[in-house]
């Protein structure tokens, strides 16, 4: 059921969010209902992973001594050698 309601905004940002709703072609109350249902649901769901990162999960071996730190050194090193 949608309701009606009325918020107090600054124009330059009504007007920013204006051209950017019409630019992807939603009303910008369904923008604004779709920025809040993103909030509303990451506080009550916590952390998510999207499916893309999941299924990216275990793609790489990573042995457990790998020393990162020693990594990038030497790639820096090499890059400004």
């Amino acid at each position: 059921m949608d309701k009606k309601l009325t918020l107090s905004l600054d124009q330059d940002i009504i007007e920013r969010a204006k051209v950017y709703a019409k630019e992807h072609q939603i009303s910008l109350s369904k923008l604004v209902e779709a920025y809040l249902s993103s909030i509303v649901d990451k506080s009550q769901e916590g952390t998510s992973i999207t499916p893309l990162v999941q299924s990216l999960s275990g793609l790489v071996n990573i042995p457990e001594d790998f020393d990162y730190k020693n990594k990038y050194t030497d790639y820096l090193l090499e890059k400004y050698s």
